[in-house]
């Protein structure tokens, strides 16, 4: 994966120096550790039910459950033989769309016999999800043998959004094989959930047998790649050489040109090949992994990251967002120590998986004003936003600063002079709601899309009472 032939070579996955700092992170943003004690981790995973899966090169699947870990290998009654010399080994996990029904989840992994190749197997879980069924493996792909080259292994694999399994496989250091269309090696693979080939693949009519899993190709070593939550927008990260990473489009049939083109300083080799969305050169970074898109329904962060793309890079030891718009790019965070897999979280964090510090670790935005959000920031800008309260009308009254003044907003019960005004995040989306505390009755009502609403009676009437919003369970959002 981190290979540059320009330069004395770096074994594979080797460690930066060990660190005992947390990352530089932008103001108002945490991290927090939810795995750790992990052996040369190479990818994460949430299943459906909530479980975090991380894959360690060895062959083994760790478990993690609320901070701890639930079994120490998935594998433990089904175990695999898996060759994890260089950069082969287990490295790839994904879960089926009917996983509540089938409890079916994939691995792509190195496999031994009867010589070393890439495999992507299917396994059946237990009822609880953390174990493999004895006996449940079914191999579904196995791609070609491989040279004595032990690096360029690709490995991601994920569903798409048209349900189908999506695999990234590496050139295996043979930058011709991701031209040729007689090899599944340097290219984004397209299977069914069953390992048959989907008859509308791009190049089922022009190829034989196994190749018709071929969708796009020219790639050196997709290490990662992801889809868009609801746009199924779907960008490579491809490791690149000497000069340059890539992030690429994925698109059916795409040629992204490796080994002819690398990088997007060749505009003449474009009308031929598939032109990078974003590329950086190594004076910014030496070898791209981990992306993952900040999830708009889920968003917990400022409303400026929505639908950006975080993407890793596992030498430089950073991450950055890049605007899928303007493409202007950000630095998010730096220090990591080996970055090699990330993820945004059914909660709306992003996650990631330190492979040289043997952690996955969750990045949260907290100020000191609930959860979230900055103190009184009722649109999501990031920024504070001015807000009066009438206990005379039991109403708001609020001049957004990015929108200009709203209206009183509906009447928070009978007029109480003794009602408390307070803000907080009490619903995840990422700014403040209008909220108030009623001494007389130790009552909070909160503003929600249908008007105020109660949040309940804390105890007996006490004049005296006093409201601290704040999130106490680390779900997300202020109580």
């Amino acid at each position: 994966m981190t290979t540059k032939r320009t330069r004395a070579i770096r074994p594979a996955f080797e460690p930066l120096e060990v660190r005992a700092v947390p990352a530089t992170l932008p103001t108002g943003f945490t991290e927090s550790v939810v795995a750790s004690g992990l052996s040369s981790p190479t990818a994460m995973e949430f299943s459906p039910s909530g479980l975090l899966f991380v894959s360690e090169q060895g062959g083994t699947l760790a478990v993690f459950q609320n901070g701890g870990r639930q079994q120490a290998n998935f594998f433990r009654d089904a175990p695999l033989t898996v060759g994890s010399a260089g950069e082969r080994g287990l490295l790839g996990i994904a879960f089926d769309p009917s996983y509540a029904a089938n409890h079916f989840v994939y691995a792509y992994y190195t496999a031994t016999i009867p010589a070393a190749h890439n495999r992507v197997s299917r396994f059946v879980a237990n009822a609880a999800g953390d174990l493999a069924l004895a006996g449940s493996e079914t191999v579904l792909l196995d791609i070609d043998n491989l040279s004595v080259a032990t690096n360029h292994n690709g490995g991601a694999i994920r569903f798409g959004p048209d349900g189908k399994l999506y695999v990234a496989t590496g050139d295996n250091a043979n930058g011709a094989n991701a031209q040729a269309l007689t090899t599944l090696l340097g290219k984004l693979l397209r299977i069914n959930a069953d390992g048959s080939i989907p008859t509308d693949n791009p190049f089922v009519n022009t190829t034989n047998g196994k190749d018709r899993a071929i969708w796009a190709l020219g790639l050196r070593n997709p290490f990662t790649f992801a889809f868009q939550p609801g746009t199924g927008r779907l960008f490579i990260n491809d490791v690149g050489q000497s000069s340059w990473e890539e992030i690429d489009p994925g698109a059916a049939g795409a040629n992204y040109g490796w080994p002819t083109t690398e990088g997007d300083f060749n505009p003449t080799q474009f009308p031929n090949f598939t032109r990078p969305f974003f590329t950086y050169d190594h004076s910014f970074g030496q070898a791209i992994t981990g992306g993952a898109f900040d999830d708009p329904a889920t968003n917990r962060y400022p409303a400026d990251y929505a639908g950006d793309y975080f993407f890793a890079d596992f030498v430089s030891g950073w991450i950055k967002r890049i605007d899928t718009t303007s493409k202007v790019v950000t630095d998010f965070a730096s220090g990591i120590n080996g970055p090699v897999d990330l993820k945004v979280g059914r909660d709306g964090a992003l996650y990631y998986l330190s492979h040289n510090g043997g952690q996955v670790l969750r990045v949260d935005y907290t100020t000191p004003q609930g959860h979230g959000v900055a103190p009184a920031d009722f649109d999501g800008d990031g920024k504070s936003d001015q807000g009066v309260f009438r206990p005379g009308s039991a109403q708001w009254l609020i001049w957004r600063t990015s929108a200009g003044p709203i209206n009183p907003s509906p009447v928070f019960g009978g007029r109480n002079l003794f009602d408390i005004p307070i803000v907080g995040d009490f619903d995840g989306v990422g700014h403040a709601e209008l909220a108030v505390f009623r001494p007389s009755t130790a009552e909070w009502f909160v503003l929600g899309p249908n008007g105020p609403r109660s949040l309940g009676v804390f105890g007996a009437r006490n004049l005296f009472d006093i409201p601290v919003p704040g999130d106490y369970d680390g779900v997300g959002h202020a109580e």
